[in-house]
């Protein structure tokens, strides 16, 4: 199997079954063989914005969506975004970065140095235990492909997991014309 690196999206097939990764791609920001992988949905984007649950300065930051990263510690709040001097931040590969300064990174977009559409905010994330993804990706449950920052941060999130299979051509194009249920078809 290759070696998954952070920056990896992981594209659901379309019968995945599960419905906090039905049809999603979720960026791969850290993996560890020996103690698991986490990572982020990018294609469940909620009606919250950012400034509705944390008591922030007013500016733009304040309307910053919020998306569901996943189902493990709602309570959590993570970001990746598209500034490499931000400190504290982890490269993700092409200009996406995970992490950082959470009050300097509000600052540079309330001032106009980041811009608001560079940057995803989330709540909650995607993990697994030790040789749990890979046990996944043999079963077939996932699609890895390098995430690239005009995927993640242009990409529509409710048209992300259809747009990316269809441009990965052949029969991941067929796999994103199929119905949720096929019964119904």
């Amino acid at each position: 199997m290759a070696t998954m690196k952070p920056g990896t999206l992981l594209i659901s097939q379309p019968f995945l079954g599960d419905p906090h990764f039905e049809r999603s791609v979720v960026l791969l920001c850290r993996h560890r063989p020996n103690e698991g992988a986490f990572g982020l949905v990018l294609t469940r984007r909620t009606a919250t914005m950012l400034g509705e649950v944390l008591e922030l300065p007013a500016g733009p930051a304040t309307e910053l969506p919020l998306y569901e990263g996943g189902p493990v510690q709602l309570d959590t709040l993570h970001f990746v975004h598209r500034h490499a001097a931000l400190p504290g931040a982890a490269e993700l590969g092409e200009d996406t970065y995970w992490g950082g300064e959470f009050d300097l990174l509000i600052t540079l977009i309330n001032t106009g140095v980041i811009l608001p559409d560079d940057v995803r905010c989330f709540v909650g994330y995607s993990g697994w235990s030790a040789g749990q993804l890979e046990a996944e990706i043999e079963r077939g449950s996932w699609i890895r492909q390098p995430a690239s920052a005009g995927k993640v941060f242009t990409l529509r999130s409710d048209a992300f997991w259809q747009g990316i299979l269809r441009e990965k051509g052949g029969r991941f194009r067929a796999l994103s014309n199929y119905p949720l249920d096929p019964r119904l078809n």
